[in-house]
């Protein structure tokens, strides 16, 4: 049958009708398109800027096209931005017609704050003795007449490094401060190092680093004196908290100098040489310049979404964008002194008479800034990132900070990035003492009621150590849950500012199964979960947390956790967090207290599986974590039992000479003129030289490397490891008779197969632990059971029902005898745990 022309032509208006009911609020955007152009997928826009612009005013003029959405499609390709995306309350949608900018299906779009440099060619530059030719040079870029300045660079997608002082991950170390005329000795061997304008220090100080520009250098024979520009060096001179260190034990701050030519002598090192107008930079290995892709940071900010209080930014959401090659230059024009975070200081000093009203010890007083983003939220609500991409970032990648509620950040990755991660809520205003509570009488300008989910945070806080993961300031009702968070050189998460226990706007705030490892990468005074001031009702539950980088330049190298609640903390519950043992920090936590229970190794193995990114996102982890080979990792710590043996032992100076080495669940025994410190140790041999400094006239041994350990978990069937134990810690002798001593040893290293009878007995009195330690001829034999048990009710369930625990027992009395100072007939002696108020 035949149609007629009416019929054909009703049918294809009907056909043309529905498809733009269905597309009619797309908006198409290539790198090939044209802003003139109408915006479809057959005649695109040239950038999102336009595109935001036309769906604008859809909305204005209320086209019934919006019903559904308006979607902004972008296109394969790289938009190089001029200007940052700025989202206007205007271009909020709805609940039922969000506005969203996503990418074209298989497509990977980037907005760029970068330009590339090209034209590269060798440069008959000599220095440093390197051979003409090895460097390579390039016309720096400018704009507006002026060189484009810039911290980083990136070479085919890899970060290169800015010409400094020391050679790969090297660094040295200072050999004084003087705060009164805010100047710092160095060793300064290599004279081909020439002071030049704009050259700089990095000094790592504790939990944070400071770059410095150097006003001047004045060498002396193998030393050189530097100082600094202003303001940086009144504030880093002035602060107590962090600052430089001095140390015998661990070393100096550590550092390097950077940002000069005569530096530039190493594969991946660059220079821009600003009065030359040229960039300088010496290829890795493989890297062809004339065909890299060479790219420097432009724009600090690269989106920027922006309401008010009363009309904020609302149901505006980003999907698969790629945001990469942010700048931040503010250390180059005014020198970076954080205090904790990646804040930095605007203004810092001690009190000489500590105490405010809010803390009657404080004794430091700072005002912060905040550094830029990449992507940066104010005065926003109900609005969505998932699946983009945050990377080659030199500051911070996403900041929801002032003003924002229910938004969502899912699926995301976020590598390669300056500063920290994500950043959330008000870090202290900047007209606002740091260690004060945060009150406000608008709820609404409180960050409150976001969800940070499934994204993996890698390789971040490579500019400014001091950064992390995930970084939240004054937040409520937070949920950071399922993200996967690795190479970090500081903390994976950190919650909570002001370090005070006083009531003031958190509450309520989540962390939960996350999976954090390869943290620390260079600061120490450092967790996997970190937490300052109250929080109440808040809980962090079911985290996975595992494998902490071992810094070569921390400053205190034992001062690793993986929990830690610091100042103030309280209100938390903290349950069923995996870590491999019990390394954690309650410093100074609010009087209220918190919730401790189950955090080890031994909570439900779905904890550890169940953690971190989930499906569909889980497609992040096939080839994006990173990891640094380089760096090794730290040691668990091993049970030790070290013995002091002497007249007078002071134990509160005992205490003290241990403190610095952060010995995990250290506990003090004695038994007459002996005491015995026991805990988990990294370094027992340090831990002993400190001793035998303080302790001269004493005799000092170490326990370690025990001839038999049964571990509960490992030799009981279905067995439930207690959270807390109490530690029984006993001593012996083994007779003179060498052959004995070495038939005890046997007997032991081969009792599990042929006297299995033992372990079982050790089993039904639920005994966690049981260790002997030998040196020479001493034993030293720990037996942990549940805390609250009692050792005298536990100790008759090895024998029921198993009569050669007993033939085992008798069999040992012929290796055994007592110590010196012990009765006749006495074998065994128990010694007293010394309580925390006991002196002698």
């Amino acid at each position: 049958m035949r149609l007629n022309i009416f019929t054909k032509v009703f049918i294809i208006f009907l056909i043309t009708i529905c498809t733009c009911s269905l597309h009619a609020a797309e908006i198409w955007v290539s790198p090939q398109g044209k802003d003139i152009n109408p915006g479809t997928k057959s005649s695109p826009l040239a950038t999102v800027q336009m595109a935001v612009r036309k769906a604008r005013e859809l909305r204005r003029l209320k086209d019934p096209s919006i019903k559904d959405g308006i979607r902004i499609i972008v296109m394969n390709g790289t938009y190089h931005l001029n200007e940052p995306l700025f989202i206007r309350p205007e271009d909020s949608g709805t609940a039922e017609s969000p506005t969203t900018i996503e990418a074209d299906v298989n497509a990977k779009p980037i907005l760029s704050g970068g330009i590339e440099i090209k034209n590269w060619k060798k440069s008959t530059l000599a220095i440093n003795g390197l051979k003409i030719g090895t460097i390579w040079e390039a016309d720096a870029p400018q704009q507006a007449g002026e060189i484009i300045n810039y911290r980083q660079l990136w070479v085919n997608g890899k970060k290169a490094v800015r010409a400094k002082s020391t050679v790969g991950t090297k660094m040295e170390r200072i050999l004084s401060w003087d705060a009164a005329t805010e100047t710092c000795w160095i060793p300064f061997k290599n004279k081909s190092v020439k002071f030049e304008p704009g050259m700089e220090m990095y000094i790592v100080q504790w939990w944070a680093i400071a770059n410095l520009r150097i006003k001047n250098i004045e060498i002396v024979k193998d030393s050189a004196r530097l100082s600094f520009e202003q303001p940086e060096s009144k504030i880093q001179s002035e602060h107590p908290w962090p600052a430089p260190w001095i140390s015998k034990n661990n070393g100096n701050s550590a550092f390097y100098l950077n940002n000069g030519i005569s530096m530039l002598n190493e594969p991946g090192e660059w220079y821009l040489d600003r009065k030359k107008a040229k960039i300088y930079y010496i290829p890795r290995k493989g890297e062809e310049l004339n065909s890299a892709k060479v790219t420097a940071p432009v724009l600090e900010n690269l989106v920027k979404i922006e309401g008010t209080l009363d009309t904020p930014v609302h149901h505006f959401n980003f999907k698969g964008i790629s945001f990469q090659y942010s700048n931040w230059l503010r250390p180059s024009y005014q020198g970076h002194v954080p205090l904790q975070a990646g804040m930095y200081l605007l203004d810092a000093y001690k009190l000489k008479t500590p105490g405010t009203p809010n803390q009657a010890t404080l004794e430091n007083q700072g005002w912060v800034g905040r550094p830029r983003a990449a992507v940066e939220v104010n005065y926003a609500n109900n609005t969505l990132f998932e699946s983009c991409t945050f990377e080659h970032l030199s500051s911070t990648g996403l900041d929801l900070h002032r003003g924002t509620n229910h938004n969502i950040v899912k699926g995301n990755l976020f590598k390669d990035i300056g500063g920290n991660g994500i950043n959330l809520g008000v870090f202290s205003e900047e007209s606002f003492e740091a260690h004060l509570p945060y009150t406000v009488k608008d709820d609404r300008v409180v960050c409150s009621d976001e969800l940070i989910t499934d994204n993996l945070i890698t390789n971040v806080a490579n500019e400014d150590w001091g950064c992390l993961g995930i970084a939240a300031g004054f937040i409520r009702n937070l949920t950071i849950e399922h993200n996967e968070i690795s190479d970090v050189a500081y903390s994976g998460i950190s919650m909570g500012w002001g370090w005070t226990h006083t009531e003031n706007v958190m509450r309520n705030n989540k962390i939960q199964r996350n999976k954090i490892h390869h943290y620390a990468k260079h600061l120490h005074d450092v967790a996997g979960i970190y937490t300052l001031s109250a929080q109440a009702d808040s809980r962090i539950e079911e985290n996975y947390i595992d494998k902490v980088y071992n810094s070569p330049y921390a400053h205190d190298p034992f001062l690793w956790l993986y929990l830690y609640t610091d100042e103030g903390s309280q209100g938390f519950t903290i349950k069923n967090n995996w870590i491999p043992i019990q390394k954690i920090l309650k410093n100074n936590n609010g009087p209220k207290g918190n919730i401790w229970q189950d955090n080890y190794a031994f909570v439900d193995p779905k904890i550890k599986e169940n953690a971190g990114i989930r499906a569909p996102y889980n497609n992040l982890l096939a080839k994006e974590v990173v990891v640094d080979e380089a760096w090794g990792l730290q040691e668990m710590p091993k049970s030790v039992a070290i013995e002091l043996i002497g007249k007078d032992l002071d134990i509160e100076k005992i205490k003290s000479t241990i403190k610095g080495f952060r010995i995990v669940g250290e506990e003090l025994y004695q038994w007459e003129n002996h005491l015995v410190i026991y805990g988990l140790m990294n370094q027992p041999e340090r831990t002993k030289r400190k001793l035998a400094l303080a302790f001269p006239t004493v005799e000092i041994k170490i326990y370690e490397n025990p001839v038999y350990d049964f571990q509960n978990f490992q030799r009981c069937k279905d067995a439930k490891v207690a959270s807390e134990w109490e530690n029984i810690v006993l001593t012996a002798n083994l007779v003179e008779d060498e052959k004995l001593q070495k038939e005890y040893v046997d007997y032991h290293t081969t009792q599990f197969e042929k006297w299995p009878e033992i372990a079982k007995g050790f089993c039904n009195a639920d005994f966690q632990q049981l260790q002997v330690f030998k040196n020479g001829r001493q034993l030293m034999l720990v037996i942990s059971i549940p805390k609250g048990e009692n050792l005298d009710k536990l100790n008759p369930k090895t024998t029921e029902n198993n009569p050669r625990v007993d033939d085992w027992n008798a069999l040992m009395k012929k290796y055994q005898t007592g110590i010196e100072g012990t009765k006749p007939g006495e074998v065994w002696i128990f010694l007293n745990k010394v309580k925390a108020e006991e002196k002698k």
